[in-house]
């Protein structure tokens, strides 16, 4: 009799992480247009594109308690902004200061550019 040998499966090597295209960049100014933070601005602090999430400044505030890990150290209840769906945010438009949707251009040197739908004007990276 033979004896039952189970293997792990291996994993495909065509099996690759999808990352989402981003029209937001660390450091925009966005406003939240839909959820429980609706209408509120602030910067981006950090840009995760394989779960297309974004985490803003003063936005999705959570709660988390901590214990001290070493002595010396303080634990107790701390705040932090969690992340919220990209899709729930819009580029502030530099010209109206409105949110507005973008559109991207190429320019002559290559470089993606990235227009805002309500005046037309580039807005900038940061």
């Amino acid at each position: 009799m033979r004896r039952i040998v189970y293997r792990k499966a291996k994993r495909k090597r065509s099996q690759r992480v999808v990352r989402y295209r981003m029209h937001i960049t660390r450091g925009d100014t966005v406003r939240v247009v839909s959820g429980d933070d609706k209408g509120k601005e602030g910067s981006v602090l950090s840009v995760d594109r394989k779960k297309y999430r974004v985490t803003i400044e003063g936005v999705n505030i959570v709660k988390r308690h901590k214990r001290a890990q070493r002595e010396g150290e303080e634990s107790g209840i701390i705040e932090f902004p969690a992340p919220i769906d990209a899709s729930n945010v819009m580029l502030i438009d530099p010209k109206s200061g409105e949110p507005t949707r973008i559109r991207r251009k190429r320019d002559k040197d290559g470089t993606l550019e990235r227009i805002s739908v309500k005046s037309g004007e580039a807005i900038p990276r940061a």
